[in-house]
């Protein structure tokens, strides 16, 4: 049985998924995107990437889009149609399609909403027992990195670069040498003095709905938690390092740039935090 994708309303095998080569998502990459995990055919956390996906359409005024009750049943009714026991749930919406290709706000445009589901092993992860290779790059993205924009050229670019190294992340970097976050991820330290640092919520990161729930559960354990800019150097010198998203959890992070970090291995509170996560997760699925 083919998978099932969302487009404006109707439930189609995904192989006739169309959108009009006029929308301005694919003109203009004019709209916003979210990314949910599912586990046990739950979604996990699916609030916080509502509210965070209802915060970037009003920052890039689209209105009259679904309400945030209607996609979370798009979303239930996917990860249904398609048996959908572990994996990921992408959502997009644009300003749609107008009669013309012009820069300005269209008026009277009727938004495009289109989901679809991909089956992924989240908690059983090979990269989590091993850990993952990172590089880091010029951070090139636009100056509003908090939207959670459908221009990705920037972060392509990166994560390109970062399989070219045989790497699996690239972090980005300003024109400061600090650390802003991974072209997919939210990048940690854990300094040697056993401080969680991560970089502070502005415009030039994307709040990270997993990065709040691993920092929860970080005090939770005792772990001082500090928001503020690291830089490359520092995350060098790093006891441990970890990334973290929605599509991967918590994966521990053993070099930067080729050089180790830590004892080259994942580090014990990486593999903690993860492990809590998973708990969090499960619970959460069960009681949903």
């Amino acid at each position: 049985m083919p998978d099932i994708a969302y487009v404006n309303g109707a439930y189609i095998p995904i192989a006739e998924a169309r959108v009009s080569i006029l929308d301005r998502g694919f003109l203009f990459a004019d709209g916003v995107y979210e990314v949910a995990a599912v586990i046990d055919g739950r979604l996990i956390d699916n609030e916080a990437h509502l509210s965070r996906l209802a915060r970037s359409l009003r920052e890039l005024r689209i209105e009259n889009s679904p309400s945030m009750t209607h996609i979370a049943e798009v979303e239930a009714e996917l990860v249904a149609r398609n048996g959908l026991s572990e994996g990921l749930v992408y959502l997009q919406i644009t300003r749609g399609a107008a009669s013309d290709r012009d820069f300005g706000f269209p008026q009277d445009t009727a938004p495009t909403l289109v989901a679809f589901t991909q089956r992924k092993n989240i908690i059983a992860s090979i990269a989590a027992d091993t850990g993952v290779n990172v590089i880091t790059v010029p951070d090139l993205r636009w100056a509003r990195r908090d939207i959670k924009s459908v221009a990705l050229l920037a972060q392509v670019l990166a994560k390109q670069a970062a399989l070219e190294a045989g790497c699996q992340e690239a972090w980005m970097v300003d024109r400061d040498s600090f650390v802003t976050e991974g072209s997919s991820s939210t990048a940690f330290i854990l300094t040697k003095t056993d401080v969680l640092v991560t970089r502070a919520n502005s415009a030039e990161i994307l709040p990270g709905c997993t990065r709040k729930v691993v920092q929860t559960l970080a005090a939770r354990e005792g772990l001082m938690v500090e928001e503020r800019s690291f830089s490359v150097d520092e995350a060098y010198d790093a006891k441990e390092a970890f990334l973290t998203s929605a599509s991967n959890l918590i994966l521990p992070v053993i070099s930067i740039d080729g050089r180790a970090i830590g004892s080259g291995k994942p580090g014990e509170k990486s593999g903690l935090l993860r492990t809590l996560y998973i708990e969090w997760a499960t619970n959460a699925a069960q009681s949903s």
